[in-house]
């Protein structure tokens, strides 16, 4: 079943208000095996709102209408969908009767604005809204089924979680989806997908790929939809079996594992301990392992040394060394690495070192360079890279990039 989700109101549009419910009905959908075909937001407008019911109308199964039911009159929601479905307004008194109920528990009086919310599409099922006063509209029209609920987000909530969704799983309106999400790094997304390309172009019909590149990783979801969850899940697994045999190294994890996660379990599994020196990373390292709740199990501390004089005189780096190769330099990620193993007493440790920016480059080195310095049981080496110019985005790859070549370390370091 394909849905599409209208919404309706000025604040959205002009940036007052953020549209949360969309993105709240996505994920339930998706849940529930009902795909998100578009997205649309409209003016309180009554020739907006009626043309994207109708362009929606043509393309999808479900459409799910959001706000303009509330007392006040530029809320013109009901007026329209009587227009477009033909019908009339007519008093219910089933929704008079909660209305009433609900505003004498609260020692509240009726007006003619609240009685009016009883008033409904004479072509519609009701959908009672246990949390407030206007209630939810369920129509159908040339297969296509129309649903009106409150943009007040608790009650559009409770009317889709308790109403909508019920309704329609009862009918069995819906395919089941099943989503999985691989996690790499270390491969810009225009490699990586040239990369598994034949692979990619040989998925079954019923899984689509999407790529979910960020500064952290590219994540590569894979969506099944059939009939039964359990197939779906064999074929997807199958499938990601055949691309970690193309891609093996850049794989971390998969759903909402992070590279922090992996790393401390491979850490705890061999009662290992981890310790961070970092400059341009400014302790975002630190950061992340400190995120993972438990890794205290097996990190050891950090040391940001920012200033060549707490390279020196608290990781132990020859400032000779300094002085001929430059803070921003091979030898001195080996250093900084080798000197917080041994001064925080670890395992392995990861050092950084380079420009964020956006100043501070030269034509030798220019902004984005970092090296990484990983310190091992049984090797110690420096990789350089050359990020970017944006300074948020060179913290994040440096440091997610240390840990992904940790991660690598570690595993090879396992195996042998």
């Amino acid at each position: 079943m394909k849905a599409e989700i209208i919404t309706i109101g000025d604040e959205i549009l002009i940036g007052q208000i953020i549209d949360t419910n969309s993105a709240w009905i996505a994920d339930r959908f998706n849940l529930n095996g009902i795909e998100i075909y578009q997205i649309t937001s409209v003016h309180d407008e009554h020739s907006h709102i009626l043309e994207a019911i109708e362009k929606a109308a043509k393309k999808v199964d479900l459409v799910v209408i959001t706000g303009g039911l509330g007392p006040t009159k530029d809320d013109i929601t009901k007026s329209t969908l009587c227009e477009y479905f033909d019908t009339k307004l007519v008093f219910n008194d089933s929704v008079y009767n909660h209305i009433k109920s609900r505003f004498t528990k609260l020692n509240i009086d009726l007006n003619k604005l609240n009685r009016d919310q009883a008033l409904v599409p004479e072509s519609c099922t009701v959908l009672f809204n246990k949390t407030g006063t206007a209630p939810g509209m369920w129509f159908e029209k040339d297969d296509t089924i129309f649903v009106s609920v409150p943009g007040v987000p608790f009650e559009m909530k409770y009317l889709v979680e308790h109403e909508l969704l019920p309704k329609l799983l009862k009918n069995e309106k819906t395919d089941v989806i099943y989503h999985k999400t691989v996690l790499t790094q270390g491969i810009p997304e225009s490699m990586l997908a040239v990369k598994i390309e034949d692979w990619e172009n040989a998925l079954p019909e019923n899984i689509k790929l999407a790529y979910l590149p960020s500064p952290m990783s590219v994540r590569l979801r894979l969506s099944a939809t059939g009939t039964k969850e359990s197939q779906l899940i064999d074929l997807v697994d199958e499938q990601i079996q055949k691309l970690q045999q193309i891609i093996p190294e850049s794989i971390f994890g998969y759903n909402k594992e992070t590279l922090a996660e992996v790393i401390g379990e491979l850490l705890k599994s061999e009662s290992k301990t981890l310790a961070v020196a970092e400059s341009c990373s400014g302790g975002y390292i630190s950061h992340l392992i400190t995120s993972v709740p438990g890794s205290s199990e097996f990190f050891n501390g950090s040391v940001t040394a920012y200033s060549n004089q707490i390279k020196e005189g608290v990781l132990g780096v020859d400032g000779n060394i300094i002085s001929e190769f430059g803070a921003v330099s091979k030898q001195v990620a080996k250093e900084m690495a080798l000197g917080v193993k041994r001064n925080l007493n670890s395992d392995y440790a990861v050092s950084t070192t380079g420009i964020a920016g956006p100043t501070g480059g030269s034509n030798e080195k220019p902004v984005g360079t970092v090296w990484i310095g990983i310190a091992g049981k049984n090797e110690v080496f420096a990789k350089k890279f050359v990020f970017g110019n944006n300074r948020e985005r060179n913290i994040i790859r440096s440091s997610q990039t240390a840990l992904q070549i940790l991660r690598q370390v570690i595993l090879k370091e396992l195996e042998e």
